[in-house]
């Protein structure tokens, strides 16, 4: 029972670092053009000559 005194507050503590973490992220633009970056791989910049 001693060891749920210790695990629930850092289950909690872990649970609003990641919730915090996912608020920053979100905040500093990290998930504004997800598509513009997934077809910008298929894209060949370099010139074949």
């Amino acid at each position: 029972m001693t060891v749920l005194a210790f695990l629930v507050p850092i289950a909690l503590l872990l649970g609003l670092g990641g919730l915090a973490a996912f608020f920053w992220a979100l905040r500093s633009g990290q998930f504004e053009d997800p598509q513009g970056s997934a077809s910008r791989i298929l894209i060949d910049d370099e010139d074949d000559d």
